[in-house]
């Protein structure tokens, strides 16, 4: 049995009522915290309203980016009716002398032999790829028309490879890669005109001009140079023609849906048309965003992407003023009779618009759900 000195006993004593004390004190702070708590979630509701009302009065639109949402609307319409409307859409003769000026006239006279016309011949006749005389021997169904869908020389993209190659050789290169000689024959009225004469060798095409480029001298480079200036005029002068050219590789799988959807208006000049709309727009956009960036103050705003918040609601709110405008411009002269106006028609713009109030929208529910539920995570958990 220990028996405890005196002082021993008051040591303890003292020791067992400062821990009743402090036991005491946590019991009265936890109480009191469940009782903020308890109190916090009774106005709940409340606290998150206000929590909404302090986000919207962070992010609405004060003076000054009122102002950026005129000068946006200003610039997207500008581009709209000055930079970026649709082609007019020209005759075949018309575009051609557009693109080549007084160029010396293309006439049909080759005299060459398979697959290695001369400089002169690839100079002065027409792409061979152009020739539709002489087709209905070959049943291949060529017209004014269906050819730029059916010859692999009119691809805006394969073109660069086989219409070139077609210059060199004189050769006709169809969507199944058969190839064709091409050589001046005579119409029933005596005109010189090229012919669609004999079958060629697809492989022999690109071998003969590999060598023409490697093993002909400067005068090889020099044909093959001209033949992929040949190559860029040709497509340049029939890409806004009114047959359009096909867009790339279709004609390879289907000339006839690559030909139905030009007469819809899916063709190489309107989809570049378009990807300049929309390009254009999100470079308007860009620029609007960085130069609103420029006026973010940190003693204003929770953090940037509440101010980020402003930014965006500027872009989707001048987006979609100045896509409706155009909608409702376009749709309004086109029932007063005027037919051109649908090439103001800013199709590339309204994709763009499309995919801001998609996404600004997301980006904006995702803020205000941080800042109103971070916020009331914030009072929950006190000061301490």
């Amino acid at each position: 049995m220990v028996i405890l000195s005196f002082e021993e006993l008051r040591m303890r004593r003292r020791a067992l009522s400062e821990q009743s004390e402090k036991t005491l004190e946590n019991m009265e702070l936890i109480a009191a915290e469940s009782k903020r708590v308890a109190n916090l979630a009774q106005s709940s509701q409340i606290l998150i309203d206000n929590l909404e009302k302090e986000f919207e009065s962070q992010t609405g639109l004060n003076g000054r980016d009122i102002g950026f949402l005129f000068f946006a609307t200003a610039l997207q319409c500008l581009r709209q009716y000055l930079l970026t409307g649709f082609e007019e859409r020209l005759t075949d003769d018309k575009a051609a002398r557009i693109v080549k000026g007084n160029a010396v006239k293309e006439s049909s006279n080759r005299l060459h032999k398979w697959y290695w016309p001369s400089f002169e011949e690839i100079s002065l006749n027409p792409v061979p790829y152009d020739a539709q005389f002489g087709s209905p021997n070959f049943g291949l169904g060529l017209s004014g028309k269906s050819h730029r869908f059916k010859t692999l020389g009119h691809d805006p993209l394969l073109g660069w490879v086989f219409g070139t190659s077609n210059i060199v050789t004189s050769t006709l290169t169809a969507w199944d890669l058969s190839s064709y000689h091409i050589k001046t024959g005579i119409t029933a009225r005596g005109d010189s005109r090229d012919k669609i004469t004999n079958r060629a060798d697809t492989s022999k095409v690109f071998y003969y001009t590999k060598e023409r480029l490697l093993n002909d001298g400067i005068e090889g480079k020099i044909a093959v140079g001209t033949a992929l200036i040949k190559q860029w005029t040709h497509l340049k002068s029939d890409e806004y023609s009114k047959a359009g050219i096909p867009v790339p590789i279709i004609n390879t799988v289907s000339p006839n849906m690559a030909q139905k959807l030009a007469e819809y208006g899916v063709d190489i000049g309107n989809i570049k048309t378009v990807g300049k709309q929309a390009s254009m727009a999100i470079l308007i956009n860009t620029m609007i965003a960085m130069i609103h960036g420029l006026f973010f103050d940190q003693t204003k705003y929770n953090s940037w992407s509440v101010y980020e918040v402003k930014t965006r609601k500027i872009l989707s709110y001048s987006n979609a003023i100045a896509s409706a405008s155009n909608v409702i411009y376009v749709a309004a002269s086109a029932y007063a009779g005027n037919a051109e106006a649908v090439r103001k028609l800013d199709i590339g713009g309204l994709i763009v618009t499309i995919y801001r109030l998609v996404s600004d929208i997301n980006f904006i529910n995702q803020v205000k759900e941080e800042f109103i539920f971070g916020g009331f995570n914030k009072l929950i958990q006190g000061e301490d």
